[in-house]
């Protein structure tokens, strides 16, 4: 059957998360939905009878009320896919808080998680004393930060580390070693934008260093107290996991495909 590769983009507000859970609204579960309502895999059940068989693997968890704008994820099609007639109709089904951005048809080695070489995501700060109708998706802090502070801080992330400071502690899997290719902080006025990107995320990672770089800065400590956080490999060394509401994962990255964006 012919595989595709899909990107989705979706606001998190409203839903348990990426990743299908009995009796939560996810994404992966209203993405289901609606590709069986579109009757993209078709097949037969042992009685003979013919019902949907829909499988979709995301190239990664986002957690509830994290963001997207690149979500990527694959599907097999019991049949071919009209690129813009899928977009039209799928967009038409999904709920206005999740869209397809892009579909294409990938070879059979293909996958979305296995795949991929790289997460990139992005946490929004507004930092000004007051806050704005307009300041959705995103995090406001009073207290003025120095962004070259906090771009010192975020230094000692870089390169391959033991990332167990920054994980929550009810993360199961044993592999905790990350590679962190860039970490950085801009300013825009009064718009912060942290960026990360790294070949692979632990549960709670990124918001838990974002915390961890505020309460440096609320505290005053010095940029290098971010070094001695990750070699201590101990969550309660680390600062809050704060809020997901203004986490996005911007983009996954893969080295032998080029996915239509």
């Amino acid at each position: 059957m012919p595989k595709y590769s899909i990107i989705v983009e979706y606001i998190g507000t409203n839903y348990s998360g990426s990743q299908v859970q009995p009796d939560k609204v996810t994404i992966q579960s209203e993405l289901n939905k609606a590709l069986s309502t579109l009757k993209v895999a078709d097949a037969f059940n042992e009685e003979g009878s013919q019902k949907q068989i829909i499988k979709t693997i995301f190239s990664g968890r986002t957690d509830a009320g994290v963001h997207s704008k690149g979500q990527v994820v694959h599907f097999e099609s019991s049949k071919p896919i009209v690129a813009s007639r899928f977009l039209n109709s799928i967009n038409g089904i999904l709920p206005n808080d999740i869209s397809v951005k892009s579909i294409q048809e990938v070879d059979e080695k293909f996958h979305a998680q296995l795949s991929a070489k790289y997460r990139v995501y992005q946490y929004k700060i507004v930092n000004r004393q007051h806050r704005s109708a307009w300041d959705k998706h995103s995090l406001l802090v009073r207290e003025p930060l120095n962004i070259e502070r906090m771009n010192k801080g975020l230094s000692y992330l870089i390169g391959e580390h033991d990332f167990t400071s920054f994980k929550s502690m009810r993360t199961a899997n044993p592999a905790k070693d990350c590679i962190v290719y860039k970490a950085e902080c801009k300013k825009e006025g009064d718009i912060i934008t942290f960026e990360i990107a790294g070949n692979r995320f632990l549960y709670n990672m990124v918001r838990t260093i974002v915390g961890t770089l505020l309460m440096i800065e609320h505290n005053k400590f010095e940029p290098e107290f971010m070094k001695q956080v990750l070699e201590a490999k101990d969550r309660t060394k680390a600062g809050p996991t704060i809020s997901p509401d203004g986490l996005t994962l911007i983009e996954v990255g893969y080295e032998q495909y080029n996915l239509v964006k």
